[in-house]
Protein backbone atom coordinates (compact mmCIF):
# COMPACT_ATOMS: atom_id res chain seq x y z
CA UNK A 1 0.00 0.00 0.00
CA UNK A 2 1.00 3.32 -1.12
CA UNK A 3 3.08 5.10 2.20
CA UNK A 4 0.78 7.91 2.10
CA UNK A 5 -2.48 5.99 2.48
CA UNK A 6 -0.81 4.16 5.26
CA UNK A 7 -0.01 7.24 7.35
CA UNK A 8 -3.43 8.55 6.64
CA UNK A 9 -5.23 5.68 8.27
CA UNK A 10 -2.61 5.91 10.96
CA UNK A 11 -3.46 9.98 11.69
CA UNK A 12 -7.55 9.21 11.47
CA UNK A 13 -7.26 6.46 13.77
CA UNK A 14 -5.85 8.53 16.67
CA UNK A 15 -8.57 11.18 15.35
CA UNK A 16 -11.61 8.77 16.00
CA UNK A 17 -9.62 7.16 19.23
CA UNK A 18 -10.00 7.65 22.92
CA UNK A 19 -7.34 8.53 25.46
CA UNK A 20 -6.43 5.08 26.34
CA UNK A 21 -6.75 3.91 22.34
CA UNK A 22 -4.64 7.01 21.38
CA UNK A 23 -1.33 5.97 23.94
CA UNK A 24 -1.83 2.33 22.57
CA UNK A 25 -1.51 3.34 18.73
CA UNK A 26 0.94 5.94 19.21
CA UNK A 27 3.11 3.51 20.58
CA UNK A 28 2.26 0.65 17.74
CA UNK A 29 2.90 3.36 14.88
CA UNK A 30 6.20 4.10 15.93
CA UNK A 31 7.56 0.58 17.29
CA UNK A 32 5.91 -1.59 14.17
CA UNK A 33 6.06 1.11 11.07
CA UNK A 34 8.49 4.18 12.06
CA UNK A 35 5.66 6.63 12.31
CA UNK A 36 5.59 9.04 14.19
CA UNK A 37 2.40 10.44 15.85
CA UNK A 38 0.34 13.29 18.16
CA UNK A 39 -3.20 14.06 18.81
CA UNK A 40 -5.22 16.45 20.64
CA UNK A 41 -8.66 17.08 22.02
CA UNK A 42 -10.39 20.47 20.38
CA UNK A 43 -13.57 21.96 21.07
CA UNK A 44 -15.35 25.52 20.89
CA UNK A 45 -16.84 27.46 18.45
CA UNK A 46 -16.22 27.13 15.00
CA UNK A 47 -15.64 30.21 13.56
CA UNK A 48 -13.41 31.50 16.84
CA UNK A 49 -11.46 28.29 17.06
CA UNK A 50 -9.84 27.66 13.82
CA UNK A 51 -6.75 29.87 14.33
CA UNK A 52 -6.55 28.26 18.03
CA UNK A 53 -6.68 24.36 15.99
CA UNK A 54 -4.34 25.29 13.95
CA UNK A 55 -2.09 26.98 16.08
CA UNK A 56 -2.00 24.00 18.62
CA UNK A 57 -1.49 21.17 16.27
CA UNK A 58 1.52 23.01 15.06
CA UNK A 59 2.15 23.06 18.51
CA UNK A 60 1.68 19.36 19.24
CA UNK A 61 3.49 18.09 16.20
CA UNK A 62 6.47 20.07 17.70
CA UNK A 63 6.53 18.55 21.00
CA UNK A 64 6.00 14.59 19.70
CA UNK A 65 9.03 15.46 17.11
CA UNK A 66 6.84 15.21 14.41
CA UNK A 67 8.89 18.30 12.97
CA UNK A 68 11.52 20.39 13.58
CA UNK A 69 11.07 24.34 14.17
CA UNK A 70 11.77 25.59 10.11
CA UNK A 71 9.10 27.56 8.99
CA UNK A 72 8.77 25.00 6.14
CA UNK A 73 7.87 22.04 8.68
CA UNK A 74 5.44 24.32 10.72
CA UNK A 75 3.71 25.67 7.69
CA UNK A 76 3.54 22.06 6.15
CA UNK A 77 1.55 20.86 9.54
CA UNK A 78 -0.28 24.81 9.72
CA UNK A 79 -1.37 24.08 5.92
CA UNK A 80 -2.94 20.33 6.18
CA UNK A 81 -4.42 21.51 9.71
CA UNK A 82 -6.36 24.51 7.62
CA UNK A 83 -7.17 22.24 4.28
CA UNK A 84 -8.99 19.69 6.90
CA UNK A 85 -10.61 22.59 8.57
CA UNK A 86 -11.96 24.18 5.49
CA UNK A 87 -13.40 20.00 4.52
CA UNK A 88 -15.74 20.14 7.26
CA UNK A 89 -16.04 24.22 7.03
CA UNK A 90 -19.70 23.62 5.06
CA UNK A 91 -21.20 21.60 8.15
CA UNK A 92 -19.44 23.55 10.70
CA UNK A 93 -19.97 27.69 10.39
CA UNK A 94 -21.75 29.47 13.03
CA UNK A 95 -21.52 25.94 15.08
CA UNK A 96 -19.82 24.58 18.14
CA UNK A 97 -17.62 21.81 17.21
CA UNK A 98 -16.19 18.95 19.78
CA UNK A 99 -13.32 16.27 18.74
CA UNK A 100 -10.06 15.68 17.63
CA UNK A 101 -6.48 16.05 15.79
CA UNK A 102 -4.48 13.25 15.08
CA UNK A 103 -1.65 13.92 13.20
CA UNK A 104 1.15 11.63 11.89
CA UNK A 105 4.28 11.64 9.92
CA UNK A 106 6.74 9.44 8.10
CA UNK A 107 9.76 10.21 6.14
CA UNK A 108 8.42 13.23 3.80
CA UNK A 109 4.91 12.09 4.33
CA UNK A 110 2.86 14.34 6.91
CA UNK A 111 -1.36 14.09 7.32
CA UNK A 112 -3.66 15.80 9.69
CA UNK A 113 -6.80 14.07 10.47
CA UNK A 114 -9.95 15.85 12.12
CA UNK A 115 -12.93 14.06 13.40
CA UNK A 116 -15.45 16.43 15.25
CA UNK A 117 -18.97 16.57 16.02
CA UNK A 118 -20.59 19.45 14.52
CA UNK A 119 -24.01 21.01 15.80
CA UNK A 120 -25.53 22.46 19.39
CA UNK A 121 -26.74 20.45 21.96
CA UNK A 122 -27.36 17.00 21.15
CA UNK A 123 -28.15 17.71 17.98
CA UNK A 124 -24.63 16.72 16.06
CA UNK A 125 -23.36 16.03 12.73
CA UNK A 126 -19.97 13.90 12.75
CA UNK A 127 -17.45 15.66 10.32
CA UNK A 128 -14.33 14.41 8.75
CA UNK A 129 -11.34 16.13 7.18
CA UNK A 130 -7.97 15.09 5.96
CA UNK A 131 -5.03 16.71 4.19
CA UNK A 132 -1.73 15.34 3.26
CA UNK A 133 1.46 17.41 3.41
CA UNK A 134 5.01 16.55 2.39
CA UNK A 135 8.16 17.77 4.02
CA UNK A 136 11.83 17.32 4.45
Amino acid sequence: MEKSLIIAKAALKLAISDRQEENKLKKEFLDDKGIKSAALDFGGEYNKSVKKIIENAVIAARRENLINETHSNQGAVAGAAHEALKQIMSSAVGLNIGGKIGIARKDDHLVVAIFFGVGMLNLNEVAVGLSHRTIT
